[in-house]
């Protein structure tokens, strides 16, 4: 069986890309859906890799004839899934990832509630300020206004945690990545319904620690951090 649909959300900066490239190293048959968008390529990214660089005409175009899974307008520019990602992984017997914002998100759960979704945290806003610099710098511009901008972003996207399966918080990598592995492969067996052997029972006893309602320990300290644990526990 294939044809899981697991989708990773996160603000920019907290190390999402990272973490899906690492975690496409380690497990086998998963495709990953290049996304559609219309800003321009950064620093040494490349059509195809990062991102399939298109137009604004031909990405509405695009939108008119139902071609997208999901899409969003996010800091001016459109980013978006198209459909044939998923018809693509499904007929090649392979599950999908896709890596989009909170919006995309919200669009895909709607249109496929089984879909398994993860949120990626960053451990605190100074770290995340601290990445999105060093990003900033690496692709040959520092803008502290884009960085203040994304900040304040950052803090309304953490604000629908509630809406993902899992919980991460990338503050060690090395867990962070074992831990998105484990999520992937604890949602293949409990889907497949094999007995598991005893790396896949490890395994899945590190995903459920992931999961929204058993990650208050691991959660609370970053919203503490971003001044939402108040609201977190009104809605609690």
């Amino acid at each position: 069986m294939a044809g899981i649909l697991f989708i990773i959300s996160a603000p920019s900066g907290s190390g999402k890309s990272t973490l899906v490239n690492q975690l496409r190293s380690l497990v086998t048959d998963l495709e990953f859906s290049v996304s559609y968008t219309t800003r321009a390529p950064r620093g040494s990214e490349q059509p195809g890799r990062e991102y399939n660089y298109t137009s604004r005409a031909r990405f509405e175009e695009m939108i008119d004839q139902g071609e997208f899974l999901e899409w969003a307008s996010v800091f001016g520019n459109y980013y978006g899934t198209a459909c044939r990602s998923l018809i693509d992984a499904r007929a090649a017997g392979k599950d999908l990832l896709l890596d989009i914002d909170v919006q995309g998100a919200a669009q895909v759960r709607e249109k496929m509630p089984d879909a398994v979704s993860i949120f990626v945290l960053p451990p605190n806003p100074e770290e995340l300020q601290t990445r999105l610099r060093s990003r900033s710098i690496a692709e040959g511009s520092l803008d502290e206004q884009e960085i203040a901008r994304r900040l304040t972003k950052a803090r309304g996207e953490i604000e629908a945690y509630r809406q993902y399966n899992y919980i991460l918080v990338n503050d060690v990598l090395v867990y962070a990545v074992e831990s998105l592995k484990a999520i992937v492969i604890a949602e293949r067996a409990v889907r497949h319904g094999a007995p598991p052997d005893s790396e896949t029972a490890r395994m899945m006893m590190l995903a459920d620690k992931c999961r929204q309602v058993n990650a208050t320990g691991r959660l609370e300290p970053v919203l503490s951090s971003f001044g939402l644990l108040d609201m977190h526990a009104t809605r609690a």
